[in-house]
């Protein structure tokens, strides 16, 4: 029975994988081929997605998606969970995809749980495990085949890309820590909701999405609907409902299918041209990444 509820869980946790690769090759449908501003592009999808998680929360927990707002401490919590987690994250994710491709902009973002290890060092002085150090050595290793195919002499994306990407990645780390005070005392969901949508008030004080609206197409109208739809509704819901079945430490392992999938849907849809060297080297990130993880929850 352990089992199954094992297989169900990985399962779920598959199909967000698979729902954030596709969101991610979506996202660079839109931003390379849409002419549309970033900021307009993410007050629209931040609102869109705050608005719909916070009314599926109502319907399942009523007035209590408003305790959070009961405590000075999580309310800061929650917006710089907000504003450094959620919208910088969003918005370097999203630069790193227009200037390069989505294939090296989610390798890139991938390395956030490295992040997280150098953040313990710096601000809280935690020496990293020797399985940190190795994982990080592996990851150095892995993300130089994957930007210059093995030449050191050229880059296979332009070095904006890379340093958008680099900032996904930290910014990715900060979402992950900071909304934990958080969601120890409230539903993942709601925090995510409120998340998404402070975001979208911030990103709208940015740039009204009435303002300097862009031309609306059908085309237009299906990519930003599918990247809210699939890339945060369905893939978070399915995130959630799999940690009912498998404990975390198993989940984030499935994360591995999000890069694979955007490779391969980029290569189809993009005709991106990947060189053996770089597969080499995202298969050393996710390795590194994989061995971080695995031996961090071992060690707890």
């Amino acid at each position: 029975m352990k089992t199954q509820n094992y297989t169900k869980g990985i399962l779920w946790a598959a199909f967000a994988s698979t729902m954030w690769g596709i969101s991610g090759t979506i996202l660079q449908f839109i931003s390379q081929t849409q002419n549309i501003p970033a900021t307009w592009f993410l007050s629209v999808r931040t609102l869109g997605a705050g608005i719909i998680l916070l009314l599926i929360s109502w319907f399942r927990e009523g007035r209590h998606i408003f305790d959070l707002f009961k405590s000075w401490r999580l309310i800061g919590w929650l917006f710089a969970y907000a504003l450094i987690g959620l919208m910088a994250n969003l918005f370097t994710f999203y630069m790193s995809i227009k200037t390069g491709n989505a294939a090296s902009a989610t390798i890139l973002q991938y390395l956030s749980p490295l992040f997280i290890v150098l953040g313990a060092l710096v601000f809280k002085h935690e020496r990293p495990l020797r399985t940190d150090l190795i994982a990080f050595g592996i990851a150095l290793v892995g993300v130089f085949l994957a930007i210059t195919k093995g030449n050191i002499h050229s880059l296979a994306v332009p070095m904006n890309s890379i340093i958008w990407g680099v900032l996904a990645g930290v910014t990715a780390a900060c979402y992950v820590v900071l909304p934990r005070e958080i969601v120890a005392k409230h539903s993942p969901f709601v925090v995510l909701g409120w998340g998404m949508f402070i975001s979208g008030v911030l990103f709208n004080l940015w740039h009204p999405f009435w303002s300097h609206t862009p031309v609306i197409t059908g085309k237009l109208v299906l990519s930003i609907s599918a990247v809210i739809l699939v890339g945060t509704i369905f893939a978070f819901s399915s995130l959630l409902y799999s940690l009912n079945f498998a404990p975390s430490a198993v989940i984030s392992i499935v994360d591995a299918l999000q890069p694979v999938v955007t490779f391969i849907l980029s290569i189809i849809f993009f005709h991106l041209q990947i060189s053996v060297m770089e597969v080499i080297g995202s298969i050393l990130v996710v390795v590194a990444v994989y061995l971080l993880q695995r031996m961090g929850s071992s060690a707890t």
